[in-house]
């Protein structure tokens, strides 16, 4: 178990941590959970690539723990109220459909290098802005308007989307490059 491997662990542990602050309606300690399991992503790849080590087990347990955060954060914050239904929807069935596609590669043996597309990191600071301008939102005693927290929610909805339709053409590209000669005609 290297430093890194053991940030990623952490930051899962910390999502029922997060959870559970929410549940009992402490919007400040379930900021500052999110923010520390947010630096924690941050911290650990930088010291598996400054360290030199990077695994297989890291290679699983960082994304792991990115999307257990996030996708749980989008239903709690749901659930409660602080965003809208409708994006904690959006959010989870680009994840679900990602998801989706990998398992169809993997079952039928198609090679494949995931590599996050520009699109997908905008879509990924969005979605942490979201939830970490949410629990700011009603951590604190002043409103930052609703304006612009919903201009922020339609942001990440379309950047989410438009993710997932750069995911869905690259998975399409791979299957037709992977199909043999005579289904292609």
């Amino acid at each position: 178990m290297n430093i890194p491997n053991f940030l990623s662990l952490l930051r899962i542990i910390l999502v029922p941590v997060f959870v559970i602050f929410l549940i009992q309606a402490e919007y400040d300690r379930a900021l500052i959970t999110f923010v520390v399991a947010g630096l924690t992503d941050a911290l650990d790849g930088t010291l598996a690539r400054l360290l030199k080590c990077q695994t297989v087990l890291g290679a699983y347990l960082d994304p792991l723990a990115d999307k257990l955060l996030l996708a749980t954060s989008f239903i709690m914050l749901a659930v409660i109220g602080l965003i809208p239904a409708w994006l904690a929807v959006v959010v989870i069935s680009r994840d679900l459909i990602i998801l989706l596609g990998i398992a169809i590669f993997s079952l039928m043996s198609i090679a494949y290098e995931i590599k996050p597309a520009i699109i997908s990191k905008v879509t990924t600071a969005l979605q942490v802005g979201t939830i970490f301008f949410a629990l700011l939102n009603k951590a604190l005693p002043q409103d930052f308007g609703t304006f612009w927290i919903a201009v922020l929610f339609w942001a990440t909805a379309l950047f989410t989307f438009g993710s997932g339709v750069v995911y869905i053409l690259r998975g399409i590209r791979i299957l037709n490059k992977s199909a043999p000669e005579e289904t292609k005609k």
